[in-house]
């Protein structure tokens, strides 16, 4: 966003990262999960950004990470789930920061209630990953290419068959 004249309230999107917020502190109080806070890099050479993650007490369940970047988030589940939100923060685009917090609720909610699969799959041109989030109104599906290194890595890790990460657990009250 930082330089696009075409954006011309970018701060439209601060309830969205209020969302995030709730929503992190909202899953840390009821679920048993670690709750870590780094600074991490968005992309190869790029800024540093607050990344908030949460970590599953049993290995079974998938981690949650969001990295709080201007004016989106971008929202990773599991191994290789991703989702930035807004995808644009035009105003061409002109996506509502409510919808999109209710996307990131949706998304959360399907993660956190073990609606995650995944695997990784060779192909002709070499392996890639593949991805389905289902939950209560999400169905969405992602693949994208790995690295050979990535997907050795990934087999060893028991995603050559198919991965379905289980609910996170509840805290004792």
């Amino acid at each position: 966003m930082d330089g696009n004249q075409h954006a011309t309230d970018p701060d439209r999107f601060i309830t969205l990262h209020e969302a995030a917020e709730t929503l992190l502190d909202e899953l840390t109080e009821r679920y048993q999960v670690e709750r870590r806070e780094t600074k991490e890099p968005l992309g190869l050479d790029e800024a540093l950004a607050r990344t908030v993650r949460l970590i599953p007490r049993i290995p079974t369940a998938a981690p949650l990470a969001i990295q709080f970047a201007e004016p989106s988030l971008h929202l990773r589940l599991g191994r290789w789930w991703t989702r930035t939100l807004p995808v644009c923060g035009c105003d061409r685009c002109d996506e509502d920061p409510k919808l999109l917090a209710e996307q990131l609720h949706r998304h959360a909610g399907a993660l956190v209630e073990g609606g995650l699969w995944e695997r990784v799959r060779r192909g002709v041109s070499g392996s890639f990953y593949e991805a389905r989030l289902i939950g209560a109104g999400v169905r969405v599906d992602q693949e994208g290419p790995l690295s050979a290194a990535g997907a050795r890595d990934a087999r060893r890790g028991g995603f050559a068959a198919a991965v379905q990460w289980t609910p996170w657990q509840l805290r004792s009250c």
